[in-house]
């Protein structure tokens, strides 16, 4: 789903401008990514958690070249899906 779908799909529930919900998915999309920056967990009820994660240097080997190279700590987005949307998900492929 593309954010331009999110907003449609909005807009025609809530019977509001496309413009309106727009911009409220921006502030929305704006607050969660500087709540991620300053290393703050976000919970969405019945949907899931981010948080952020510190992934630990390693070294690893180029497969085309053989060549070990280092990899530097790095901060990676973590996900966790709420139990609800998980049983819909398992209850969905069955």
């Amino acid at each position: 789903m593309l954010k331009k779908d999110l907003v449609d799909k909005v807009s025609s529930e809530l019977s509001m401008q496309k413009q309106d919900v727009g911009l409220a998915v921006d502030i929305m999309l704006e607050a969660m990514a500087q709540a991620l920056v300053e290393e703050r967990r976000i919970e969405l009820r019945g949907f899931g958690s981010f948080s952020v994660r510190s992934r630990k240097p390693r070294s690893t080997k180029n497969p085309r070249t053989g060549k070990v190279m280092d990899i530097p700590d790095r901060k990676t987005l973590h996900f966790t899906m709420s139990k609800s949307l998980k049983e819909a998900l398992i209850s969905d492929t069955e």
